[in-house]
């Protein structure tokens, strides 16, 4: 029986460390750190000085300059991202525009444009601004930008769930599906938020590090450790059915085994204490895909480099693996691109992906002097190989939301669940 499988068929990214999924698995595992100084704002009056800015992205490469200026950033980055997973995709082969789907998941949307309209208007006196000003601000234009343009006429979803959007498309895109609502769907995650404004928020809230040298500045799991680093960038996905993937005789990358949301109904902005959210999130992502402990071969963490959400999310991984979770490899791709947001939980999703395909896991940079709070596995510094068959990926966000997803290596004939009794009595041997 394989109606109810999910499969993803398409990949799209543009990070801090490059535009284009090769380009940011390879730079990923080739240890590059994407953090520099800040160029976007003057940050001359602010304790922050870095971020991850994507410095290369040229959106005329994707977009004519008449619909460029249109966009918001985010949105430009999401069309880009979405571009490409349709493009490695092939839908437009045999699949009827009201039968694909979009879910854009993004935490701020149009913030940016936002904020500089604003300025612009306090400083010149001046109410006159740009008519497309709302729809660039608006999180759901982005997802309606990729429609108009690749003709796409199903369902059209926004998600706003902080910094679980993206992850968080990925389900909805998934649930979508399997109440036959669309036949493909694709899940974008696109965040840009680098202004002053935002920079000023989360310094007051005490979330971003302070650390001026850009290359030390993200430092997940590190003792160290004093906050995340702002990114940007967008990750998409493109999932189906894998009947009707297999029909088109479309290349599958990977199988989406899980995926479990919930909130910890706590805080605005801190994690439960004990990570209770977090623990029943996996635990019904891992119940969802038919999973045990056990089976887990990576895990893509949320690690944020705060000091209470790193220990609060190793502990709630120690608590749901026990004695295991000491053999699982973690790694946070955050000491690379800095925090993407929306964007991180699809662009991390897409690293898992890759971890399976090519048998190698991403490190997590500048982890180097241990926490005794944060004692797992953290692959320190240097890729590591090793054969994946399923990974896990973590995105908890302001709020109180937690996501995780799980995805395993696609075989056509046998899925995951159907192997969880020989696969648990291998586990016991």
């Amino acid at each position: 029986m394989t109606d109810g499988r999910i499969v993803i068929t398409g990949m799209g990214a543009v990070t801090p460390i490059g535009i284009g999924v090769s380009s940011y698995w390879k730079n990923l595992i080739a240890g590059t750190n994407g953090i520099s100084l800040i160029e976007r704002f003057d940050s001359s009056g602010l304790p922050v000085k870095v971020a991850g800015e994507i410095k290369d992205f040229v959106a005329s490469d994707f977009l004519s300059k008449k619909v460029a200026r249109t966009m918001d950033l985010f949105m430009q980055y999401a069309f880009a991202a979405a571009q490409e997973a349709l493009e490695a995709a092939r839908l437009k082969e045999k699949i009827e525009p009201e039968r694909v789907g979009i879910v854009v998941g993004t935490a701020l949307g149009g913030v940016t444009t936002a904020a500089k309209t604003q300025e612009r208007i306090t400083e010149k006196q001046s109410y006159r601004v740009s008519p497309y000003t709302v729809p660039k601000m608006l999180g759901n234009i982005a997802a309606s930008q990729i429609a108009i343009h690749h003709d796409i006429k199903g369902p059209n979803l926004t998600v706003n769930t902080a910094c679980s959007s993206g992850a968080d498309a990925i389900g909805m895109a998934q649930m979508l599906l399997q109440a036959g609502q669309a036949d493909a769907v694709i899940a974008v995650g696109a965040e840009s938020i680098l202004t002053e404004l935002m920079a000023a928020g989360l310094v007051s809230a005490r979330a971003l590090s302070t650390e001026e040298n850009p290359k030390q500045a993200s430092r997940p799991f590190d003792a160290k450790r004093n906050g995340f680093v702002m990114g940007e960038g967008a990750g998409a996905l493109v999932l189906e059915k894998m009947d009707g993937a297999v029909k088109r005789n479309t290349p599958i990358e990977a199988e989406l085994l899980g995926y479990a949301s919930n909130t910890d109904a706590y805080h605005v902005t801190s994690p439960e204490p004990e990570g209770n959210g977090q623990i029943r999130c996996m635990e019904a992502a891992m119940a969802q895909a038919g999973l045990e402990v056990g089976q887990i071969d990576y895990m893509n963490a949320h690690g944020t480099a705060t000091p209470l959400g790193d220990q609060i999310e190793t502990s709630s991984i120690k608590k749901v693996f026990g004695k295991e979770a000491y053999d699982i490899p973690v790694s946070s791709t955050k000491g690379a691109t800095g925090h993407l947001m929306g964007a991180g939980g699809v662009t991390e999703l897409i690293a898992c992906i890759k971890a399976i395909q090519d048998g190698v896991m991403p490190p997590t940079l500048n982890y180097e002097e241990i926490d005794a709070s944060c004692d797992l596995d953290y692959i320190p510094g240097i890729a590591r190989d090793k054969e994946v068959k399923i990974a896990m990926s973590n995105a908890f966000g302001f709020g109180g939301q937690n996501t995780s997803l799980i995805v395993g290596e696609y075989e056509p004939n046998v899925s995951w669940i159907g192997k969880k009794e020989r696969l648990r009595n291998d586990f016991h041997v």
